[in-house]
């Protein structure tokens, strides 16, 4: 008896495609299974007109979602890693991270000039806080402009709001086909990547053996590795959009290493480290990286941001 699967997914054309990209996956593993997309709009996606961190931070572009998947309405979600909270609902779990896209940032620049190449007092297009705090600390002479709105709508603003460059994730650039608009890679020493950001996380209700045996063809084990091992930097710090936080881990010769920032809004203070110890410890190595940064000033950030 053919087997009907309900992903749940946001509806922007990123998220459709990560979604049907996923889809294609699973019906290639399972040729009986049926699969169907179930587009849920989310907080994130109504509220366009004021920055994440005013609206209330991670969850935005899940919660809804999450719900579809406890009520039963949907099967799965398939979202972009670097949206989860850095705690799950209960009920709920990560059930697969498939192999990541890049994780860096990519500048996108009106008249393709690199980040050293702008002028001073030059438009930056980002609402993120963890790029903008990045870019006042390599540029301070910067000016940071907000910039909402999914992928295509920020493309653009570029023109439209007379913006010198925008910020985005190089991994949503590539998927959508338009890597032919990158300017520049941002070179991690500049811009550290969001936690798990490149990444999608296919969540799943606990205890639910059937839908975790189909989803297991995605499962990459060496990103979902280092993702964990991000995510419990994240969790460790307590961290949401109010505060900038970035990490990025890697595995060379079985070893993690794990590099994370705490960064003031202004970008005057970046507080930064990495360690490195047994790839199989990635999620107690993030642990002990963000107690690093806790005792080199980060709750002070923390504490005065929040």
């Amino acid at each position: 008896m053919e087997k009907i699967i309900k992903i749940g997914t946001r509806g922007s054309k990123l998220a459709l495609w990560q979604a049907n990209w996923v889809k294609s996956a699973l019906m290639d593993g399972h040729p009986r299974l049926s699969v169907e997309l179930v587009p849920i709009k989310t907080k994130g996606d109504k509220i366009l007109d004021v920055a994440l961190a005013k609206v209330g931070g991670k969850g935005l572009f899940v919660k809804e979602i999450e719900e579809a998947l406890l009520n039963g309405h949907i099967d799965l979600a398939v979202h972009s890693m670097k949206d989860m909270p850095s705690e799950i609902p209960k009920g709920l779990c990560i059930g697969a991270i498939p192999q990541r896209e890049t994780p860096q940032d990519v500048l996108i620049s009106r008249k393709g000039l690199l980040l050293s190449q702008l002028g001073p007092n030059a438009r930056i297009g980002t609402s993120s806080l963890r790029r903008s705090a990045q870019i006042l600390h390599a540029r301070p002479d910067l000016v940071i402009h907000p910039l909402r709105g999914n992928l295509d709508t920020r493309l653009k603003k570029l023109d439209a709001e007379n913006l010198d460059a925008i910020i985005l994730a190089a991994a949503g650039v590539k998927r959508l086909g338009l890597e032919h608009r990158i300017t520049e890679y941002l070179d991690e020493k500049v811009m550290l990547p969001a936690v798990g950001q490149g990444a999608l996380c296919i969540e799943i209700r606990e205890n639910d053996p059937e839908v975790e045996s189909i989803i297991t063809l995605l499962e990459h084990h060496e990103d979902r590795t280092v993702v964990m091992g991000e995510r419990a930097f994240l969790n460790r710090l307590e961290g949401g959009c109010q505060v900038p936080i970035a990490a990025h881990g890697k595995v060379e010769k079985n070893r993690f290493t794990l590099c994370g920032l705490v960064a003031t809004v202004d970008g005057t203070t970046v507080i930064r480290e990495t360690l490195s110890g047994q790839k199989d410890s990635s999620e107690s190595i993030g642990v002990q990286l963000a107690d690093r940064l806790i005792e080199m000033g980060a709750k002070t950030i923390m504490e005065n941001i929040t």
